[in-house]
């Protein structure tokens, strides 16, 4: 059986909306004008082009199209003719999807040439927050901010942002995170102060996602390796694995104790869902995931979701367009209706060395000698 393929053009024309095929159009013409010569010249074309390309179809299709005598006029063969019948057939048939395909992309395309829309796309850990802000950006007036979200974990978000594949990242830390931790040493290679900026957006809490009722009881990542619950983990890269591991160093416990250390689920949807199905009796997640599975959340830690963007960002009509956003009093009472999240500094642009205070720069003479 042979695939279809489908592609489109960009034209100012007011055509009606079709589903073109360069083949039907050749067998048309040759077909309404009885020569491959005339067909060539209705089409603006060079009488050896369509029959290079006719030849061309007939040995990829394996059937002949065109049939002609001497001194008669060209004609299309069954085949031919099938063809042309399956192409009317389906034209008719699907006109009022082709119609409403091609309106959908012309709104979109519509976007483009709006010098006054805005696109900011976005590689973020998955957080309820973010998804909320991408359809409160969507319904605000006159819609000239839209973001182009792509969910994946913390590190592999700021890769994306270094490497040029987003204009911004959202990751997320221990709110009390320090120096010489997991977190500092997953992070502090990915981001250079003076090079990247960090925004404020919200503070989460983390914690326990359980079965209604907490019939294990579980009060604590202890109580996880004492009563050997099966745990439901995040995959390595995600922001949360590394709380996880950074909360489990506090504790002094050995990942090994974890039962279902090794399980690993892409979400804090998924975690849930795990726990929900009772493949597993807890995982580490969010509130707002926990209560969209109908699950019982055990609070265990607060952390800051940040995002961040080159500073030479900082200017685009985008980001700018975002932090205004961010710094509404209506979104971040929006926000505050998320379970388990307040906004902090929303939209502000944040000093890195006291966001992250991971690194050290030596004081200038000058600022030596004032404390002496």
């Amino acid at each position: 059986m042979h695939r279809l393929q489908f592609h489109y053009t960009l034209s100012r024309d007011s055509s009606p909306a079709l589903v073109r095929n360069p083949l039907i159009d050749l067998l048309q013409a040759v077909s309404s004008h009885g020569s491959i010569s005339a067909g060539a010249r209705a089409l603006g074309l060079s009488y050896r082009h369509v029959w290079g390309e006719l030849k061309r179809w007939e040995n990829e299709l394996g059937n002949e199209l065109v049939v002609w005598e001497k001194g008669q006029s060209a004609r299309l063969t069954d085949f031919g003719n099938k063809l042309m019948w399956a192409e009317r057939q389906a034209q008719a048939r699907l006109a009022p999807q082709i119609e409403a395909l091609r309106a959908e992309l012309e709104r979109s395309y519509a976007l483009a040439f709006d010098d006054s829309v805005h696109v900011v796309t976005l590689y973020a850990s998955h957080d309820e927050a973010i998804s909320a802000l991408r359809e409160y950006a969507s319904h605000q007036e006159p819609g000239r901010l839209h973001l182009d979200i792509r969910f994946t974990g913390s590190v592999d978000a700021i890769r994306a942002l270094n490497e040029g594949r987003c204009v911004m990242a959202g990751f997320h830390t221990l709110l009390d995170t320090g120096k010489k931790t997991l977190t500092e040493r997953t992070y502090k290679p990915l981001l250079q102060p003076g090079q990247h900026k960090i925004i404020g957006f919200a503070q989460r809490t983390q914690g326990l996602m359980v079965a209604k009722g907490n019939p294990l009881n579980l009060h604590s990542l202890q109580d996880l390796a004492e009563r050997h619950a099966r745990f439901a983990n995040r995959t390595l890269g995600s922001g949360t694995r590394v709380v996880l591991d950074e909360l489990l160093a506090q504790a002094g416990l050995p990942a090994g104790e974890v039962a279902g250390y090794e399980h690993t689920e892409p979400s804090h949807a998924a975690v849930a869902q795990a726990v929900a199905s009772g493949q597993c009796d807890a995982g580490l997640g969010i509130a707002a995931a926990a209560q969209q599975a109908g699950l019982d959340f055990v609070p265990l830690a607060d952390e800051r979701y940040h995002l961040v963007c080159l500073k030479s960002a900082l200017t685009q009509p985008g980001i700018q367009s975002l932090l205004k956003l961010l710094q509404t009093p209506a979104w971040q009472a929006a926000m505050a209706h998320i379970p388990g999240y307040a906004a902090t500094q929303s939209g502000e642009v944040l000093s890195m060395r006291r966001v992250l205070p991971w690194w050290e720069f030596a004081r200038k003479k000058s600022e030596f000698k004032l404390l002496t």
